[in-house]
């Protein structure tokens, strides 16, 4: 699924592909991926975004603060900031759900708090940055514990009815959906199932569906209102009052020493995933199920690719060179046709 927008609207959007290779169904506009980690910006980072525009929380504040079990600990002194650029000195991953399968579903969460609050760092917050699923978990329980809302509901309640999203959400177990609406992800070795409307990353499934790091489901078109009305409100130019200019401007802001922003991935000098012709002045995100996007704040341009690369196997990981190939392509098209000013 291709989606390009430029200054005010989509230019392109199409579906290529099988939703699922062994039935033989098509991809269609309306098709729900498993958005994977585009959770942590698209939900999570979102969340702690209105919760500090409502006054309850600060970027500055310390997880201790918040959490008490953590001030037993040495991550009492983490900032919700740390958090979100990734450097609270986290690891980046623990297979938790190897544990927590043999344990009853109902204790599950809060067995994997219990191991949240025992991890220990590998390096002292705000030295080095390592990309960690493990911050995430631990944002979740922030939101959770701030506004007395489950995460599904808060950004359901506060950002997405308000924006008129109704295809962006966590499947929970409790919710009932018809598996020919979802592209199919994994045959799953170790539930013995295919993945269709069932999250598959492992640590989130086990706990639920719902989880900081991933969970978050959706549509080209979800994805895309909810990207263009941040970049309109980025610009000065909201179609809602959902999101706040200034707090946008600030999470958007790169920081000077790695050039991370709060919450969102930018392009990295090395390889970059957006490929050679997106600005420094973008942001976007990569999900581990084959979904990414990127918005370009100086152009103007929002690029969605949604796929299902892991369907029916991890394995394959050809979109790795296939990604910033594509967005250099429809880049320089852009260019080409006068669209958008060849970035120097």
């Amino acid at each position: 699924m291709l989606l390009v927008s430029t200054t005010d609207s989509a230019i392109f959007f199409e579906a290529y592909g099988y939703a699922n290779i062994f039935s033989g169904r098509k991809m269609t506009r309306d098709t729900i991926f498993d958005l994977a980690s585009l959770t942590k910006p698209l939900a999570t980072t979102l969340a702690i975004m209105k919760l500090i525009s409502q006054q309850k929380l600060e970027l500055d504040q310390h997880l201790g603060s918040i959490l008490p079990k953590f001030n037993s600990k040495d991550k009492g002194r983490i900032s919700i900031e740390n958090l979100l650029y990734h450097n609270a000195g986290l690891p980046d991953y623990r297979p938790y759900y190897k544990f927590l399968c043999n344990l009853e579903p109902n204790k599950r969460k809060n067995s994997l708090r219990e191991l949240l609050v025992k991890e220990t760092l590998i390096n002292s917050p705000g030295k080095q940055v390592l990309y960690s699923d493990i911050g995430f978990m631990i944002l979740c329980w922030v939101i959770e514990q701030v506004s007395g809302n489950r995460l599904d509901r808060f950004v359901r309640e506060e950002i997405y009815n308000p924006l008129g999203l109704k295809n962006l959400f966590f499947v929970d177990f409790d919710l009932k959906l018809h598996q020919t609406k979802f592209a199919a992800t994994e045959l799953c070795s170790w539930r013995n199932i295919l993945l269709e409307g069932t999250v598959h990353d492992e640590n989130a499934y086990v706990v639920g569906s719902i989880e900081g790091h991933a969970g978050l489901f959706g549509t080209a078109q979800d994805v895309f209102s909810l990207l263009f009305e941040l970049m309109a409100t980025y610009l000065g130019s909201p179609s809602t009052g959902v999101f706040d200019s200034d707090l946008i401007q600030m999470f958007f802001k790169r920081q000077g020493r790695t050039g991370r922003v709060l919450g969102f991935d930018t392009p990295s000098s090395v390889d970059p995933s957006c490929g050679l012709y997106f600005s420094k002045k973008s942001v976007g995100h990569l999900g581990f199920t084959g979904t990414s996007f990127w918005m370009d704040l100086d152009h103007r341009v929002i690029i969605i690719l949604l796929t299902n690369r892991v369907h029916p196997s991890r394995n394959n990981k050809k979109i790795q060179g296939f990604r910033p190939k594509l967005h250099d392509m429809v880049m320089k098209n852009l260019i080409k046709n006068s669209l958008i000013q060849k970035i120097v």
